[in-house]
């Protein structure tokens, strides 16, 4: 069953994580529409990390939610490295949020028939959440590699950045097998493989290049709980206030 926790965590430490960075986009987003929507979005993955938090507390006995959340230390946290990045200007976070969502998305449709009832459970009722997530995604992509020379410039631009740190979402683990033999989860590559095919289209729609990264490149060690120096900054903020308020409830 290690397998299946780790996998657990690490969707919920992404989720946690940038649905925060998403979250610091509230009052500064480049017009009100956007403003919104990010925020909206924030609440939406940090309510996917508190549900998958719920299943390690309550499948597997790990600590409830808001221990697991603001009271470990870095190296236990499992998130990718591209979920830890500061939100950048805006057309880096709008980048990432098109990436990583529409892996999120896949993964989602992946494990709605999951062996793991509770996980499968779960992944039918996020994946619906996360269709409109792309869709915003998907519009602004358009819009803007469509849009003048200066937003089609940023936008190759980000996705020449983002696109190393996102191949990190794909991470395997050692227990990985296991998850596929069980038929509980048919793993990082073949998420990848179907990820890969998807945003192809989407960014040959707006006109734009998809980036050959070679594999030395992509960045590793999120999953094994090697960290960027962004993601102490993060969970200082983060946990600032349960750490001074211990125990106590609201």
């Amino acid at each position: 069953m290690n397998a299946v926790k780790d996998l657990i965590l690490k969707m919920a430490d992404d989720s946690l994580i940038i649905g925060h960075r998403s979250s610091e986009w509230t009052g500064l987003g480049p017009i009100l529409e956007e403003d919104i929507a990010f925020s909206s979005m924030a609440q939406d993955k940090i309510g996917h990390a508190l549900a998958l938090y719920g299943i390690l507390h309550e499948q597997f006995g790990e600590l409830e939610a808001d221990q697991l959340a603001f009271n470990r230390k870095e190296s236990k946290f499992r998130c990718c490295h591209f979920a830890e990045l500061p939100i950048g200007e805006y057309d880096f976070s709008l980048m990432r949020h098109f990436l990583f969502d529409h892996a999120e998305a896949i993964r989602y449709e992946m494990l709605s028939s999951s062996s793991f009832a509770p996980l499968a459970q779960l992944a039918r009722k996020i994946k619906g959440e996360i269709k409109y997530h792309v869709l915003h995604a998907n519009s602004w992509i358009l819009r803007l590699g469509r849009g003048t020379e200066e937003s089609r410039h940023r936008m190759q631009s980000s996705l020449n950045f983002c696109m190393p740190y996102a191949l990190g979402i794909f991470e395997k683990n050692e227990a990985e097998s296991d998850l596929i033999t069980e038929g509980i989860f048919a793993g990082e590559e073949h998420l990848r493989i179907l990820w890969e095919e998807q945003i192809w289209k989407q960014i040959d729609q707006a006109g734009l290049q998809f980036p050959n990264v070679p594999e030395k490149k992509v960045h590793m060690g999120g999953r094994s709980g090697r960290h960027t120096v962004h993601l102490h900054m993060l969970l200082e903020e983060l946990s600032q206030v349960f750490r001074m308020e211990q125990g106590v409830e609201w």
